[in-house]
Parts: structure tokens; C-alpha cells; sequence
């Protein structure tokens, strides 16, 4: 039997990346759909909820941040597709037997790596 998931209320609580696993493997197995969730077919799905995600941005130009022009039901359709872009997301890295958290982090870290902060850098120009 499949358990209720209702939306917490409490918009303060954050929602862990192994909770949002956990809750999809087991909406996956209630439904038999484990053996249809290879790497390959979860990642073109992802691909395709990309695809589904760019399609809102497409003829919209420059957006500000917030979207502050955007109606109510644009923005719980932008929810639902950047959801279902982090769910195949979480879905494809389990199914690997990643922890997608970790690598995260471990790639950030990387990142710093790879672009210091520079302190008191002079601008570059085409002049010296």
C-alpha cells in the first residue's frame, strides 16, 4: 500500500534529497515501474522534461528574477516542470547508485578550485 504524500505546510522545512528518492522508489515499485527505470530511459526522460522546461522560457526574452510579471499559473506550471526535471534527476542518480548530494557538493568544491577568488585584480584591458 502506498502512503499519502501531502505538501508540508511548513515552508521552512526542507525537503532532503534522499526523502525525495525514498518517496520515489517507492511510488516507482507500488506501480511495478522499477524495470522500466534504466539509466538510459530515465535519462531521456530527463531530457525530454528539458526540453518541456525550455519550451516556457522560449519566447519570454529576458525574465527578472522573482518573475514578477508572470500570472500564478505560470509559475506552478514553471514549479511542475522544474520538478519533474529534479525527480528523473534524483531518479537517475540512484538508479547509478550515486549520492547526488555528495557529488554536488564534491563539484562545487572543484569549482573553487578551478575559479579562485582574485582580490584586488586589476580589470583587463586591451592596453599594457
Amino acid at each position: 500500500m502506498e502512503k499519502s504524500y501531502e505538501c508540508p505546510n511548513d515552508k521552512s522545512k526542507d525537503v532532503s534529497l534522499k526523502e525525495l528518492r525514498d518517496r520515489l522508489a517507492e511510488f516507482a515499485e507500488v506501480r511495478g515501474w522499477e524495470k522500466y527505470h534504466s539509466p538510459r530511459n530515465l535519462l531521456l526522460a530527463l531530457v525530454g522534461e528539458v526540453g518541456e522546461l525550455s519550451e516556457i522560457f522560449q519566447w519570454k526574452g529576458e525574465v527578472a528574477k522573482g518573475l514578477p510579471n508572470w500570472s500564478a499559473d505560470d509559475k506552478e506550471h514553471l514549479e511542475d516542470e522544474l520538478s519533474d526535471v529534479l525527480l528523473y534527476l534524483v531518479q537517475l542518480a540512484d538508479v547509478c547508485g550515486l549520492d547526488l548530494g555528495r557529488a554536488a557538493l564534491s563539484k562545487i568544491l572543484k569549482n573553487a578550485r578551478k575559479y579562485p577568488v582574485v582580490v584586488n585584480q586589476k580589470p583587463k584591458s586591451g592596453y599594457n
